[in-house]
């Protein structure tokens, strides 16, 4: 959808952005990269109707002219709606000539993340003056092997029933605010084997989808 708002606070978002310090390698970078600021210029150029209409005169004389004015424009993709439980899909593949190859390096995750850099300065369920918008991980899918084969493992937090994210996810609004992580217990799931482990095991793993719930 392209955004109809002030040019002035389009592309505001609910938190400075600037302040980040996305290391690279991180799930932080890889979506400020995802939504960045980007100039479409060139072959990239935006269709402008109001500019065409300018040109070529009444809207009913531009089709059969097909004089249409293209002008430069910004792009930038923010979070308009946050979401109650956030999936995160990292891209673990890349292109080595005509074939493709397995991306095996880690990518940094927090246990609790705050989208508010990511989200635009009027998303619509953020109570207004809220800077935050935080999720805590609860779920992590990891997978071993190659690109033609391998092994697909969980990591899973078992916790405490969060109230504010059931409110949100029946009803669509929210209540009692939570701003700590939920505590729990994490398990790793391979196949019919479950064991415990620590927050750092799951920290450390080579995320391949991440599952956090939101907090506030």
């Amino acid at each position: 959808k392209v955004s109809v708002d002030d040019p002035e606070t389009a592309f505001c978002t609910l938190a400075n952005r600037e302040e980040l310090n996305a290391e690279e390698d991180s799930i932080h970078h890889c979506l400020y990269q995802f939504t960045r600021n980007e100039t479409l210029t060139e072959t990239n150029k935006l269709l402008c109707d109001v500019c065409t209409q300018r040109h070529c005169g009444p809207k009913n004389n531009i089709k059969s002219e097909k004089k249409y004015v293209y002008t430069n424009a910004k792009k930038q993709m923010l979070i308009s709606l946050a979401p109650p439980v956030l999936t995160l899909h990292l891209k673990r593949f890349q292109h080595a000539g005509f074939n493709l190859q397995k991306v095996n390096r880690h990518i940094k995750f927090p246990e609790v993340i705050d989208l508010a850099p990511f989200c635009t300065a009027k998303c619509k369920n953020v109570a207004e003056g809220n800077t935050k918008v935080l999720y805590s991980l609860y779920g992590v899918v990891e997978h071993s092997g190659t690109m033609r084969s391998g092994h697909y493992t969980a990591y899973v937090k078992m916790r405490a029933m969060n109230n504010h994210l059931s409110d949100l996810v029946l009803r669509g609004q929210s209540q009692a605010l939570e701003t700590e992580p939920l505590k729990g217990q994490w398990f790793h799931i391979s196949d019919t084997h479950v064991q415990p482990v620590s927050v750092s095991k799951v920290l450390s793993s080579q995320a391949y989808l991440l599952f956090y719930e939101r907090l506030l």
